[in-house]
């Protein structure tokens, strides 16, 4: 699992111990949005693939900012629900019960859009249960919470650092996506494949011009470390695409 995600912070042993307690799986085709909205009590950790999540602090009007986030293998999303249900669920021991299957309980929660860029297998975990595994286990708890943090500062280094140049961005982006989404090539194991994002959802992550992420690209496609193919990247050389990351 991906250094800091969610899953990578769990023993081997805790693991275990979740799978038996909700071991099926789901698939989401490409281009499937997760269900997580205000009607959905789940959250799901990532498997495999790499969702897109879009966020609008503004309100969804033409033409308002967005903020898109990339997330991948090992990490936990709708993480906002544990925060809702923990709250609906000490509300409901002063009302009764009922409280948690009133659809109006669950208005104003955090709803997050978050598209599928490649065929996405996930663990379902209902809220409600996910809180009490949290409460129940100290180590799952920590885990989360530690993942979440580092998932606050990847964002802070690969999105946030606006004043940088874009060459260098771009390849932050990819060293981020090999790191969270990346895979094995099949045919050989010194390369790294990312599925899913495309130029586009780069540009819109950066908040760049998709022109100018391609003329990233095709810099870092000249220098041999990055290979565009139809929403797949096959990078090459990380370390050297570590040091285009760097400023180096």
């Amino acid at each position: 699992m991906p250094d800091g995600s969610f899953l990578q912070r769990l023993s081997t042993r805790t693991w275990q111990t979740i799978l038996q307690a909700q071991p099926r799986t789901r698939v989401f085709a490409r281009d499937d949005l997760l269900p997580l909205d205000a009607e959905d009590r789940y959250v799901y950790i990532v498997i495999e693939g790499c969702v897109r999540q879009d966020r609008f602090p503004l309100g969804t009007a033409e033409g308002m900012p967005t903020i898109t986030r990339f997330r991948g293998i090992g990490q936990l999303v709708g993480e906002a629900k544990l925060i809702g249900e923990a709250k609906l669920i000490g509300e409901a021991k002063l009302i009764g019960e009922a409280k948690l299957s009133d659809p109006r309980s669950r208005e104003g929660r955090s709803h997050v859009p978050t598209r599928c860029l490649s065929q996405t297998v996930v663990i379902p975990w209902r809220a409600r249960y996910m809180n009490q595994l949290l409460r129940r286990q100290p180590e799952v708890q920590l885990a989360l919470l530690r993942s979440l943090e580092d998932r606050s500062r990847s964002d802070e280094l690969v999105y946030a650092m606006t004043t940088r140049p874009p060459f260098e961005r771009v390849s932050r982006l990819f060293t981020h996506l090999a790191d969270i989404a990346g895979v094995p090539d099949p045919r050989t194991s010194r390369h790294t494949v990312i599925t899913g994002p495309s130029q586009k959802d780069m540009a819109a992550a950066l908040q760049l011009s998709t022109s100018t992420v391609e003329n990233a690209i095709r810099t870092l496609r000249y220098h041999g470390v990055v290979e565009a193919r139809y929403r797949k990247f096959l990078v090459h050389d990380i370390e050297a695409l570590r040091q285009f990351a760097a400023g180096a």
